[in-house]
């Protein structure tokens, strides 16, 4: 790992700002991709181990901010200590907690000759995998990058969802904004750092009404949507389907198994001139890209590119991630797009309008054709050494309706968790 900034090297920007530098020492940097570099830190005030994320895509960088302080006080939500930004708001720098390890880690030691996980071990993994998720989804964000790698782990066994760079707040079609107890979007106010010079009007929680610490949807998303008209940047969805490179768990960044080639075979994959048009697009409509998400993690409806989708891609993911920490092996290795879904019917048989009604309106439906599976090889079989009732939990979240997908809060009140072990 390097220690020293390299003069090659622009990334290494945190060394010459003084706004940084006069709260933090920078200590190596830990972890690099397409959209951040991450570095380990001191924070002169307390000597506090922290992670400093500069992140050069001020769209990823705005997300993840905001997203993270709607869910600041998240037991199992990475803490967002600080954020700056700098170079005239194209960069920003968050200041996160520092992990040594994360759940991907943990998986391929205990299958690398660990010994492999207890059930009760299993539990408690998943326990606190789905609290972070259900704290996004209380308050209406979906995550869009589910996997091991991006759930974080202390010394002392506390798991912490990270890397919002590709998080949405969105308005669930099912919710009703009336509800009388919404979740509340902002259950904690946050002091951050402000940029020297900023075009972007950036939302802080002091923009939102506050009774005893809870707002209602509606009047949340109504001031939500005025900042988005203020700052187009904030709602553009931009394809961030890219290789990642090194920044995982340490780094609270992406690395993903993610399209890292031409897909010939894949007649939806954009060119370089279509996914700017769909940038494009987005900037105009507000709407959501399919290309998102790590390969083996992302949901059917995502390989058959709808932009309509919701929190479902995520409990699509959290089952990989359950049957993951299950047999210690991805569920569904695909090595293209294709072949991720042509893998994922294998098991779970054909898609058809029983099975997921409304599936031939998707965008990329008329371009996709898969031989007919008469025989599934099934979950059961995927996951044969598991019990029956692990195996339940699996086929409750990786199945093709994203309708028929067990909620998170309804998972953490299923009796899977409540019986010994």
């Amino acid at each position: 790992m390097d220690s020293q900034p390299s003069p090659e090297n622009n990334t290494w920007t945190l060394h010459t700002r003084p706004q940084i530098t006069a709260k933090y020492q920078i200590l190596q940097r830990i972890g690099s991709g397409a959209y951040a570099d991450v570095y380990r830190g001191r924070r002169l005030s307390d000597d506090l181990t922290v992670a400093l994320k500069e992140v050069h895509d001020a769209r990823s960088a705005l997300r993840e901010i905001e997203a993270l302080r709607v869910l600041q006080g998240s037991e199992n939500v990475v803490v967002m200590h600080e954020f700056f930004w700098i170079d005239d708001d194209e960069h920003a720098v968050i200041v996160l907690e520092f992990f040594r390890t994360d759940l991907a880690a943990v998986i391929a030691e205990a299958g690398g000759g660990g010994g492999g996980f207890d059930v009760g071990e299993v539990k408690k993994w998943m326990m606190q995998v789905v609290r972070g998720v259900d704290a996004c989804h209380r308050n209406m964000i979906v995550h869009r990058d589910l996997k091991p790698s991006n759930f974080l782990v202390s010394d002392h066994g506390v798991l912490k969802l990270a890397d919002f760079g590709q998080a949405r707040i969105i308005m669930d079609p099912g919710l009703d904004s009336t509800d009388e107890n919404p979740p509340p979007p902002y259950e904690h106010d946050y002091a951050s750092s402000a940029p020297e010079s900023s075009s972007i009007e950036h939302p802080s929680s002091e923009a939102f009404p506050h009774d005893q610490g809870t707002v209602n949807h509606e009047e949340y998303f109504r001031v939500l949507e005025e900042m988005k008209t203020r700052n187009t940047i904030y709602d553009t969805d931009k394809d961030t389907n890219i290789q990642d490179g090194n920044t995982s768990c340490l780094a609270t960044c992406t690395s993903s198994n993610t399209d890292d080639g031409d897909d010939d075979l894949w007649k939806a994959s954009l060119t370089f001139e279509a996914a700017e048009e769909e940038e494009r697009r987005n900037e105009l409509d507000c709407c959501l890209t399919s290309h998102v998400g790590t390969r083996w993690y992302k949901a059917p409806e995502l390989l058959c590119g709808s932009t309509d989708y919701g929190l479902g891609v995520d409990l699509w993911s959290l089952g990989c991630i359950f049957a993951e920490l299950l047999t210690l092996k991805p569920l569904f290795p695909g090595t293209s797009d294709v072949d991720q879904l042509s893998r994922i019917i294998s098991v779970l048989g054909n898609i058809d309008g029983e099975s997921w009604p409304g599936y031939s309106k998707l965008p990329d439906y008329a371009t996709m054709s898969f031989g007919n599976v008469e025989r599934p090889i099934g979950l059961e079989e995927c996951m044969k050494n598991c019990g029956k009732d692990q195996v339940s939990m699996v086929k409750k979240l990786v199945c093709y309706d994203p309708a028929k997908r067990t909620t998170a809060m309804e998972i953490l009140h299923d009796k899977f968790f409540s019986e010994e072990p």
